[in-house]
């Protein structure tokens, strides 16, 4: 499958810009940076730039099946935004999604035309275990909350070899208990998981293990493992289910048209006038069960539906013996049966194959496909090639668990790419076939991005708790995928940009619940990382990014600094609940906040977009007047921040500002990481990039010259390493920076033994408060789940660790240090009377950051808190989760369990640290 083409929506396939493989995506990703000599040492990497080149699609299929559509903003057309109430879990298994599918362990087609998903029933369940189970974000007690257990063991940047794993137990899935448990708790309260009923007792439970390895692009081998940990012999019935998404059934002009899945002893055929002709094979001759992936009118609404056998079918014949499966074996939607009676603590292995045997019109029969010696032969070679390709990226000197943690957080970021389609014009107006959208519509959620036109894969921050992209975060996902797949790092990044993302006015979409809202803008800082883990030669790609950043950049400079004085507004900026009040809501009071968060951005912000004109510039000169421009603005940027009284000369810290109407200001003395974050603005200049742009020089030399109160932010110098002159260019100049660093390095202030808190645990026994129009509003440390109701309490930034904004300091401190050297030596801990170098902080912060991952003297991963199970059990402790965030004093993992997106992070600080 390559590009060009239309697809079922009356897409340009040739405009798609995931990195496939496809010839227009070649174009998008750019250079690879791969060595084609050693590329023929290792045949992932050699999968990865013909992918790259277009030469073979080996990205076509993969784990773009999202782990969880019912729920979110595409699938809801009710009038008040009310996502979870309106396609609840209980309609997924009956209703249609309208936008995209969802499944376990599942892949699909980089369109979606297919998907292949597993299906499990222990024999007790009110339902098939078809999809994950979790509370919506009011039905949490800390906001949306997944409830079952797996994990992404493994995956190379081709999917050519994929492991996945899950835990079921065999006694009845505790769904109304969890609901109920939950439902009675407070904020104060810990969630109640799965683990907390004693359903997993005495080792009751499958441990059901999927592998998939590509004979090529679009022929998948498989293996379903089903291990009964139980001492008692066991029943469990498996249903690998393959079917086609639902493009007929909204009533659009031409796209009526609908594909066919027939079914026989052992084997699903299906064929798609795009895709061709599609056969599932299993070993065993396990029965077909096929019905229709439509609606089951009848059971939600008690009305008639487009077919006696719907979207439930197989559920209801499998759990209720019910007669809801064609007996023609014909649908859209298909399952083969396995019901298997494992012996206590044995295991049993399924053999499957998935491949596209023909083209459009696919008239002859489907071959049989080889089940046998070819199939464990492709199973035994890809995987030794996965360990191979990790190998090879992971040093020597990192220890075995934390390779470990490498190749799985890497698979989580894999299996976390997602098909995500959302045409809001659409979505905002209905389809013909369906009842118009409430008229509230037009002017609610995202009505001004009426542009937005997604069709593509994406990387998400976890496939079922953020099922959706959000800009920042893909940002720190790119720069970890960049260490294993950088054309489809640079593809992301690009992606976001491109006109059926970007909004006509600059913005860049932050998430689907409000696309208006505000993101950090760390798109350019991302951009230069993976421009340099990449090699540095893609100049392409670095130009194609600044030329749209440029725009954004803008929107920034005119929308988000409302007083014109080069300090910026923008909103809560990703940190959610971290202020006293929420920054992206009106205030409580008439006037304008003025953050410190967002000011050090855009500073970082005209920095990054320095240095690429500066790389740039070396290539095309054009670009040194841009380079100016950017210099220019960083000093006004950085020095409004001290004279607009964000920096608190007393306090050695940046806080935000309430600027009143009558003109007074008012300091919102919260020591937080918005403090802490303008450390990220920083470049050096050297005398070999001055030496080369004349006008840049010359410009400096005017610029200190005339305007000399900008020389706290652009006059630091000193000799490089090299023996060559270099100037400083940071919005934390020299005499700030080590007062700054006794603070962020202060153990009864951020340091924590896991990294730094996001708030100071000083506010334990001093909480912030203000009153504002008569309410008081507080901010005090809450090292683990918030307490407060703000952002919906699904988030906390008052005191956990959160791996992004850790990465960011860090990578500021080796800024730092590419200056200073080692003749700056700063305390660390603060107080302890022990000195360090910049390098020797920045490395001992990523390893206590590492360390949270990785078993400690006791055996013990921090991450994992009180939770024996996963500490102790040998079947359980070495499968990682890499949570949202991080209790702020002992490291146990906090938030979506799953996330992996932003966490994954710590592999870069791993191949960092041991390189």
């Amino acid at each position: 499958m390559t590009g060009g083409g239309r697809m079922d929506d009356g897409r340009d396939t040739g405009r798609r810009s995931a990195g496939s493989g496809s010839p227009g995506r070649a174009r998008d990703a750019g250079r690879t940076g791969l060595d084609p000599g050693r590329a023929e040492l290792d045949p992932e990497r050699a999968r990865l730039a013909e992918a790259d080149a277009g030469q073979e699609p080996w990205r076509a299929w993969g784990p773009y099946l999202a782990e969880r559509a019912w729920g979110t903003v595409r699938e809801d057309y009710s009038e008040h935004g009310t996502a979870w109430d309106y396609f609840p879990h209980d309609h997924a298994r009956s209703r249609t999604y309208r936008w995209n599918e969802d499944g376990m362990a599942g892949i699909c087609d980089e369109w979606q035309t297919f998907c292949f998903g597993l299906a499990l029933w222990n024999g007790a369940d009110p339902i098939l275990k078809e999809r994950m189970f979790g509370l919506g974000g009011d039905g949490g007690n800390h906001g949306e909350d997944v409830k079952d257990y797996w994990w992404y063991l493994d995956s190379t940047p081709t999917h050519s070899f994929m492991r996945w794993r899950y835990h079921y137990p065999q006694a009845a899935f505790p769904y109304d208990e969890l609901v109920a448990v939950n439902a009675a708790r407070g904020r104060e309260e810990p969630e109640y998981e799965l683990i907390d009923t004693g359903i997993f007792d005495d080792d009751r439970y499958w441990a059901v293990t999927v592998d998939y390895a590509k004979a090529s692009p679009t022929d998948m081998c498989v293996s379903i493992s089903v291990a009964n940990r139980g001492a008692k012999p066991a029943t469990l019935h498996v249903l690998p289910t393959l079917w086609f998404r639902n493009t007929w059934s909204w009533g659009l002009p031409g796209r009526d048209q609908v594909p066919r899945l027939v079914g026989s002893p052992g084997r699903l055929v299906g064929e798609h006038w795009v895709l061709g002709q599609l056969v599932l094979e299993g070993d065993g001759g396990p029965a077909a069960l096929v019905c229709d992936n439509e609606t089951n009118t009848e059971r939600l609404w008690g009305l008639p539906g487009r077919s006696a056998y719907p979207k439930d079918g197989i559920n209801d014949h499998v759990v209720h013996g019910a007669d809801t499966v064609n007996p023609a074996g014909e649908g859209t939607k298909g399952a083969l049966h396995y019901v298997l009676d494992v012996p206590a603590r044995g295991e049993m292995v399924i053999k499957l194959r998935l491949t596209r045997t023909a083209p459009p019109p696919a008239s002859e029969p489907a071959p049989p496909l080889d089940l046998g010696a070819e199939h464990d032969a492709v199973l035994a070679t890809r995987r030794a090639e996965a360990d191979e390709f990790f190998g090879r990226l992971i040093p020597g000197g990192a220890s075995a668990q934390e390779a470990l943690v490498v190749r799985q957080a890497i698979a989580g970021l894999m299996w976390g790419k997602q098909f995500y389609h959302f045409d809001v014009q659409q979505w905002l107006t209905g389809d013909p076939a369906a009842a118009p959208p409430p008229d509230g519509r037009r002017f609610g959620r995202n009505s001004s991005w009426r542009h937005m036109n997604s069709f593509d894969v994406i990387s998400m921050p976890d496939p079922w708790e953020y099922p959706w992209y959000a800009a920042w975060d893909l940002a720190f996902h790119c720069v970890t995928i960049a260490r294993v797949d950088p054309g489809f790092a640079k593809a992301q990044l690009l992606l976001l940009l491109r006109e059926w993302y970007l909004h006509p006015n600059g913005q860049i979409p932050a998430y689907e619940w409000a696309f208006g809202d505000v993101n950090p803008p760390v798109h350019a800082w991302a951009a230069l990382k993976v421009f340099e883990i990449d090699g540095g030669r893609d100049f392409d790609f670095l130009a194609r990014m600044m030329h749209k950043l440029l725009l954004n950049f803008t929107w920034w400079v005119n929308r988000k600094d409302v007083g014109g004085n080069n300090v910026f507004e923008g909103g809560f900026l990703g940190l959610d609940n971290v202020g006293p009040f929420d920054r992206s809501a009106a205030l409580p009071v008439a006037g304008v906040l003025e953050q410190s968060d967002g000011t050090g951005w855009m500073a970082m912000y005209a920095l990054n977009l320095l240095d690429m004109a500066l790389i740039l510039a070396v290539h095309d000169p054009t670009y040194s007047d841009i380079a100016t421009k950017f210099f220019e603005h960083f000093a006004y940027i950085a020095a409004a921040a001290y004279d607009q009284g964000l920096w608190d000369e007393e306090d050695c810290f940046f806080y935000d500002v309430l600027r009143l109407p009558d003109g007074t200001s008012r300091p919102l003395k919260v020591r937080s990481v918005v403090g802490l974050l303008p450390l990220a603005a920083i470049t050096r200049l050297t005398t070999v990039t001055l030496n080369r742009l004349p006008e840049l020089t010359a410009r400096l030399r005017w610029f200190l010259a005339n305007k000399p109160e900008y020389a706290r932010v652009i006059g630091g110098r000193r000799l490089g390493v090299d023996g060559r002159q270099q100037r400083l260019l940071s919005m934390v100049g020299p005499d700030q920076v080590v007062r700054l660093l006794a603070r962020m390095l202060d153990e009864e202030e951020f340091l924590s033994p896991y990294g730094l808190r996001t708030l100071s645990r000083r506010h334990l026994d001093q909480p912030f408060a203000v009153e504002l129009g008569g309410q008081e509003f507080t901010v005090g440390y809450e090292p683990a789940e918030s307490t407060s109701g703000l952002f919906g309490g699904n988030s906390n930034w008052r005191g956990p660790i959160w791996m992004p904004t850790n990465f960011m300091l860090i990578s500021a401190l080796r800024d730092h240090a590419a200056f200073f050297g080692d003749d700056l030596l700063v305390e660390y801990p603060t107080r302890s009377g022990s000195k360090h170098t910049l390098t020797e902080i920045a490395d001992d912060l990523s390893a206590r950051l590492i360390a949270l991952f990785v078993p400690d003297a006791w055996g013990r991963r921090p991450i994992y808190g009180i939770a024996e199970l996963f500490q102790t059990h040998p079947d359980w402790k070495d499968l990682l989760a890499f949570p949202e965030y991080f209790h702020g004093d002992n490291g146990a993992g906090l938030g979506a369990w799953h996330q992996t997106g932003w966490t994954a992070l710590v592999a870069d600080l791993i191949l960092t640290l041991r390189r």
